[in-house]
């Protein structure tokens, strides 16, 4: 069996590597000293309980990622209503709804208020269908608007979708999430939740695969250079290691696109990111709030209620860099309060701020991205910064290893 070395053990490394094992020989190589990328979770000594690096929500229709869940064993560790249901809540005017996209592709549900956004009409979901056949240079906002249904359900849903604000984010990715959630209905819709945990549903077990396959997985092993002859990738340097290639070995350089800007010559990637912040409270969530809730009016902008814990996340959240993480915390802590209706004090806390959580999702970014197949014959580019035909999601990140792996399986 031909041997593949695989760069990066995030979730597009980890997927190439779960498609290889068995019939190749794999190489995982991390320079981390664990996996999982962005997707993990870590025990937090002062909150004395394992959080997420950052929360993660996936839908129904993600169906790569939900098939590497399956193939990996780690599916039973997630978890998400039986219908499509969102539950939202309005700190402003103070009010809550939920939107409930019916099973079937035909959307009946736009016409009945009880399953929409308040104040709105049937006319107002057109917006989705003109998303569909949006072009790769156009913008967001204009498809949007400024209305009730932009403030309540469009900006909320494309913010945390691209990370990026819509006044300069890329119709294309958004009509991408759109081709691929609502408008196959709601039975692609479903939300799914890592209730235990980002690494217990799709990094420990994808190791565990892996060791079973007989899979060599090395961390703290950074790659310092690739070596190249002609067409072909002929060597890696790991500094204090120099792995030649023989002939039929493969590489998928699964790492973030600055690192595989440095790494590969000429290589065209994004080059702007967007932040994202989360905050973890050690609090309980109480038994009448939903596992997800969109907040509107507020710096929150999604409440994950977990058994042992109360998750913040906000997306495209540069604003909020530069803000005192005690500031920030009490804020927080009183709009999940003002949501979970309930008064305490604040608990213990941790406020985990990521600079570069993903690629900028605006036309010039994605216009960067490049595919999965390189100059180089022997050498195939995986993560969600590569031109998957999505935002930086999970979702993308397991559909871009799948390629790699497929483009290694089929290479001479």
């Amino acid at each position: 069996m031909a041997r593949v070395h695989i760069i990066g053990a995030g979730l597009a490394g980890l997927s190439a590597a779960v498609e290889l094992a068995g019939a190749h020989e794999v190489s995982l190589y991390e320079a981390a000293p664990q996996a999982g990328g962005r997707c993990r979770s870590y025990f937090d000594v002062s909150l004395n309980m394992t959080i997420d690096n950052g929360n993660h929500l996936l839908l129904s229709g993600n169906h790569a990622a939900l098939a590497y869940a399956r193939k990996i064993g780690g599916d039973g560790r997630l978890a998400g209503p039986d219908e499509a249901s969102f539950d939202f809540c309005d700190l402003e005017r103070r009010i809550r709804w939920t939107l409930r996209p019916n099973a079937g592709k035909f959307p009946w549900w736009i016409l009945a208020p009880d399953r929409r956004v308040p104040n709105t009409a049937g006319l107002d979901y057109l917006a989705l269908v003109k998303l569909l056949f949006a072009r790769s240079d156009q913008t967001l906002r204009p498809f949007l608007g400024n209305g009730e249904i932009a403030r309540n359900l469009w900006n909320p849903l494309f913010v945390s979708a691209l990370n990026t604000d819509p006044g300069e984010a890329s119709a294309a990715l958004a009509g991408a999430v759109v081709r691929e959630t609502f408008a196959q209905g709601g039975a692609a819709c479903r939300p799914v939740v890592a209730v235990d945990g980002l690494s217990a549903a799709f990094v420990d077990p994808a190791l565990d695969f892996l060791r079973g396959k007989g899979a060599d997985i090395r961390f703290g092993a950074k790659l310092r250079s690739i070596e190249f002859q002609g067409d072909r990738a002929a060597a890696l340097d790991f500094g204090d290691e120099r792995i030649a290639l023989a002939e039929d070995e493969k590489v998928v350089l699964a790492a973030p696109a600055p690192v595989a800007a440095d790494l590969l010559p000429g290589l065209a990637a994004p080059h702007e990111f967007r932040a994202i912040v989360n905050a973890h409270f050690a609090f309980p969530a109480p038994k009448t709030l939903p596992l997800l809730t969109g907040v509107i009016g507020g710096a929150t902008e999604w409440l994950f209620g977990f058994h042992d814990r109360l998750s913040v996340t906000i997306s495209a959240a540069e604003r909020f860099l530069a803000a005192p993480r005690e500031e920030l915390a009490e804020k927080l802590w009183s709009e999940v309060q003002a949501v979970a209706g309930f008064s305490a004090p604040l608990p213990a806390w941790r406020i985990i701020k990521e600079k570069r959580a993903t690629f900028a999702a605006t036309p010039a970014q994605d216009s960067l991205r490049p595919g999965a197949e390189t100059r180089w014959r022997n050498l195939f580019l995986a993560g969600d910064w590569t031109q998957t035909g999505l935002p930086a999601t999970i979702e993308g990140a397991v559909r871009s290893g799948v390629k790699a792996a497929g483009l290694c399986a089929g290479a001479s």
